[in-house]
């Protein structure tokens, strides 16, 4: 039997879960209000957040010694192939220092640290959202300073594409899979054979768009915003990332309620939702072409995919590639720790992680 605490932080929000041996036993939502607002830096946030979450498991009752490990959200560092890592110093100093980038994910790893050395445990994260197994032709931008960089929902990819192959009695390194993770950003990846070679970076700027981010623009007019005096270098960027898609549309991304505006006979909001469900399609399309049109299964997945009617849309322009599967919403403490669980067992490696 193996037992889990499993930590993952978010702007709002921290998540903490109690995995055995494969099932979700406890879970707990920490909200954040304004104190967390005031504290713009992680080493700020820390201590903080630290301390909700050991007051959350002494209420709890959670006892630390049968406790087999501490599993925490990777956060932002340099490239890695997906998989389990071993929290380490030089992991620590890169999140810390925020030298890839700020995020709350980064805090998931020196959480879970912190907390195993009191115990006597080890820390781990698994598939952070900057796995990148591209290969080198999928790299080339079509402009020599600029170069494709994987950013996508690795975590949640990785894990429907191990219950799709535990259910169908497959490894997915016997596979070739396309999955499309569609929740507040939308990412399409080509699994070849448990790689990740090609997936459009759903943070900055690619692929479709989704309901709070815009995806690729038409270049000529972006260039234009940029130069018309409305909008910062920052504002911009906000407002793609975050204000984007529906949200620019509607005000809100709420696909739901979209949804509902459809319905009751919005005409816009009909053809904005289905826009974005054809945009899906035709990254699907574009991985099908990456794989040679070699693909066992599509699967999609993420909060979207709770929609009858947006997966009927997508299904209807992309069946003829490969039958497809369903996964709707994403359990990310769970595939936390199910990775976790395999490595742990000696199914999968854990990984070293070194500095660059």
């Amino acid at each position: 039997m193996t037992r889990l605490l499993i930590i993952n932080p978010g702007s709002t929000s921290t998540k903490v879960g109690i995995h055995e041996n494969g099932e979700l036993t406890f879970t707990k939502t920490i909200r954040h209000g304004a104190e967390m607002e005031h504290l713009q830096d992680l080493e700020s946030q820390l201590p903080v957040r630290q301390k909700l979450i050991l007051d959350i498991l002494n209420e709890e009752n959670i006892d630390f010694d049968s406790m087999d490990a501490i599993v925490g959200r990777g956060g932002l560092l340099h490239p890695l192939d997906g998989g389990v890592y071993e929290v380490n110093d030089d992991m620590i100093d890169d999140m810390m220092t925020c030298r890839y980038g700020w995020h709350s994910s980064n805090l998931g790893g020196i959480l879970a640290h912190n907390i195993a050395i009191n115990y006597g445990l080890k820390a781990y994260i698994a598939d952070p959202v900057i796995v990148d197994e591209l290969e080198p032709v999928a790299r080339v931008s079509g402009w020599h300073t600029i170069e494709r960089i994987s950013i996508f929902h690795a975590l949640n990819q990785k894990a429907v594409a191990r219950r799709f192959c535990r259910e169908s009695g497959r490894s997915p390194q016997d596979c070739n899979l396309i999955i499309a993770h569609m929740g507040g950003g939308i990412s399409v990846g080509a699994h070849r054979k448990g790689k990740v070679i090609d997936v459009n970076n759903a943070l900055s700027g690619d692929g479709p768009f989704s309901p709070e981010r815009s995806g690729g623009l038409p270049i000529f007019a972006l260039i234009e915003l940029c130069y018309s005096g409305q909008y910062s270098e920052r504002e911009l960027k906000k407002a793609l990332v975050g204000g984007g898609g529906l949200t620019s549309y509607f005000g809100t991304n709420d696909a739901r309620e979209v949804e509902h505006r459809m319905n009751a006979g919005d005409e816009k909001a009909g053809l904005i939702y289905e826009a974005m469900a054809y945009q899906i399609a035709k990254e699907i399309g574009s991985a099908a072409a990456v794989l040679k049109g070699d693909v066992e299964a599509i699967l999609l997945t993420g909060g979207l995919a709770n929609s009858e009617q947006f997966v009927e849309w997508i299904v209807d322009r992309i069946d003829f590639i490969a039958p497809v599967h369903v996964y709707p919403g994403e359990d990310e403490l769970s595939a936390l720790g199910d990775a976790v669980r395999e490595a742990l067992a000696g199914h999968e490696p854990i990984h070293i992680y070194e500095k660059e």
